[in-house]
C-alpha cells in the first residue's frame, strides 16, 4: 500500500492533470483494490481503453489474492497482448505521453504500462517525390511503429536490428537505427550508436534535419554544400540499401528515414534503375549521370562563348546573340537562378488549384515579357531551362542544390578569370568532395577514393537487382 501511494503521489507531483485538459486520470476498483490509470487524451483507442477497464473491473477478489508484484498481475490477470512493468516514474511519465497508459494498483510493486496506443495517421500512400513508374506504391509516415513494419514486411531475416533511443530533454523523441547485423560493418555501427547515445539536445526541433546535425556538428561544415545524409521516404529503398549493409535511422514523427553512409555516388542511383530491364536501368542512370554534368556546365561554358573567352564553331554561332541587352550575361543567369528558385518557394505555397495558373504566368507571361523589354536574351532563358529540366532527374532535393552552388561558383569564376576561373572553381568544389567525411567517418567520393573498381562499377552501371 505504501508503494502504490509513494508511485502516485510521484506521478501526480510531476504530471499537470487538471492543468492540462489532454491529460486525464482514472482511479478504479481491483478485485478489491485500489488503482489509477493515467492517459493522453487523443492518443489512445477509445475502444481498446474499454476493453482494458472492463477486464479490470471483471476480476474478483479471490482472483488478486496472493498478487503481490506487478509480474504476477500481468502473468495472471492481465489478458493484454501488449504490457510491461516500469519501476521509474519518469520512464513511466515518458510512456504516458508517447500514447501508453500507467497503471498502478494497491499491493503490486511496480508500474504497469499498458500499450492502447492510436495515433492519427495517413495513409501508407506513395511519397509526391519520389515516384516510380513500377514497382510499390506505398510510403513512409510519421508513425515509426508502422515504418518498422514496412521494412519488416520487406526484409523478413534474423539479422535485422533496430535499436532505439530516446534523443531531447523536452521532446523526448524516439530514434531507431537499424541495419543488418551479418552485413553491416561493425566499426561504423559502434560509431553511430555512439554518436545517438552521446546526443545532449534540448529537442528535436524539426526533426531528421536536427538529428543530422546534431551528428555532423551544427558548425561543422557550414559552408559545405554537399548532403552527407540521404533522406528518403520509401521502404524498398531504405530494404535495398540496408541489404548492401548500410545503416538507416528513423525518426519518429518523420516520414523520411536517413540513410547512412551517403557519398557523391550513392545519388545516382534510384529506385527506378530496378524496376525494369539492366539496359533500361542502365541508361536511366547514364542519363541520370549525363545531366549533372549538363547542369554543372551548361550555363558557365556558354558564358564563356558568348563573351569570347573560348572560340565558337562556325555550326554554333547561330546560338550566340548578337543584338542589344540591357543586362550582361553573367547577371542574366545570376538574376535567373534566384527567379527560378522564387518560382519553386512560390509553388510550394500555391494552392493546387492555382498551381498551373503560377505555371502559366511564371512561364509565359514574365518570361515574355523579360525578353522583349530587352533585359534578357532568349538563349540566356533556354540555357536556364534546360539545367531547370534537367534538375528534376536527380532523386536528391539536397545534391541538386549542393550543385547548383558548384554551378554558380563556376559562373563567377569564369565572369571574373574567363576559362581558367571556372576551371578553378571546379577544381576547388571537387578538393571540398575530397575533404567531405560521411557521418561515419567515411570518404565522401568512395568507391573512387579509396579506390574499390567493383563498387564503382556496379554505381555507375545497373547491375543485377
Amino acid at each position: 500500500m505504501e508503494k502504490y501511494k509513494e508511485l502516485l503521489e510521484n506521478i501526480k507531483r510531476k504530471v499537470p492533470v487538471g492543468e492540462s485538459f489532454d491529460l486525464l486520470e482514472r482511479s478504479l476498483s481491483v478485485g478489491g483494490r485500489d488503482a489509477t490509470m493515467f492517459f493522453v487524451d487523443g492518443l489512445v483507442d477509445g475502444g481498446m481503453m474499454q476493453r482494458v477497464i472492463f477486464s479490470l473491473f471483471s476480476l474478483k477478489k479471490q482472483q488478486m489474492d496472493g498478487i503481490s508484484t506487478s509480474e504476477e498481475f500481468i502473468k495472471h490477470n492481465l489478458a493484454f497482448l501488449d504490457a510491461l512493468v516500469v519501476y521509474d516514474t519518469d520512464k513511466a511519465i515518458k510512456y504516458l505521453y508517447s500514447g501508453l497508459v500507467p497503471l498502478l494498483i494497491s499491493g503490486c510493486d511496480g508500474i504497469i504500462i499498458i500499450d492502447c496506443r492510436d495515433y492519427p495517421l495517413r495513409s501508407v500512400e506513395e511519397p509526391s517525390k519520389e515516384k516510380t513508374l513500377r514497382g510499390a506504391k506505398d510510403g513512409f509516415v510519421e508513425a515509426m511503429m508502422t515504418n518498422i513494419a514496412l521494412i519488416r514486411r520487406r526484409i523478413r531475416d534474423n539479422n535485422l536490428i533496430f535499436k532505439i533511443y530516446t534523443i531531447g530533454d523536452m521532446t523526448k523523441t524516439d530514434v531507431v537505427m537499424l541495419y543488418m547485423k551479418n552485413k553491416a560493418d561493425t566499426a561504423m555501427v559502434e560509431k553511430l550508436d555512439r554518436s545517438l547515445r552521446n546526443i545532449r539536445s534540448e529537442g528535436l526541433t524539426v526533426t531528421e534535419q536536427t538529428l543530422v546535425e546534431e551528428l555532423t556538428g551544427k558548425k561543422a561544415g557550414r559552408f559545405n554544400p554537399f548532403p552527407k545524409v540521404r533522406y528518403t521516404q520509401r521502404p524498398d529503398i531504405i530494404a535495398a540499401h540496408v541489404e548492401e549493409g548500410k545503416l538507416a535511422v528513423i525518426v519518429d514523427n518523420s516520414p523520411t528515414v536517413i540513410l547512412i553512409p551517403a557519398g557523391i555516388f550513392d545519388f545516382v542511383q534510384d529506385v527506378d534503375d530496378y524496376y525494369f530491364p539492366i539496359l533500361t536501368g542502365s541508361y536511366f542512370r547514364a542519363l541520370r549521370i549525363l545531366n549533372i554534368f549538363v547542369i554543372l556546365f551548361a550555363t558557365p561554358v556558354y558564358l564563356l562563348f558568348a563573351e569570347g573567352d573560348i572560340p565558337v564553331y562556325k555550326s554554333l554561332k547561330f546560338f550566340i546573340t548578337e543584338e542589344e541587352f540591357a543586362i550582361s550575361i553573367f547577371w542574366q543567369f545570376i538574376l535567373l537562378e534566384l527567379a527560378i528558385d522564387g518560382l519553386k518557394l512560390a509553388s510550394l505555397n500555391t494552392p493546387e488549384s492555382l498551381g498551373m495558373s503560377l505555371s502559366v504566368i511564371g512561364a509565359l507571361i514574365l518570361g515574355e515579357f523579360s525578353v522583349s523589354s530587352g533585359w534578357f536574351v532568349p538563349q540566356t532563358i533556354l540555357c536556364m531551362a534546360v539545367v531547370a529540366l534537367a534538375s528534376f532527374t536527380q532523386p536528391s532535393i539536397e545534391l541538386g542544390y549542393g550543385i547548383k552552388f558548384v554551378r554558380v561558383l563556376m559562373l563567377i569564376g569564369a565572369h571574373l578569370l574567363g576559362w581558367p576561373g571556372m576551371a578553378a572553381a571546379f577544381v576547388v568544389s571537387v578538393a571540398v568532395m575530397a575533404a567531405t567525411r560521411t557521418i561515419v567517418g567515411t570518404s565522401y567520393l568512395y568507391p573512387l577514393v579509396p579506390w574499390d573498381g567493383k563498387k564503382l562499377k556496379k554505381l555507375i552501371f545497373r547491375t543485377k537487382s
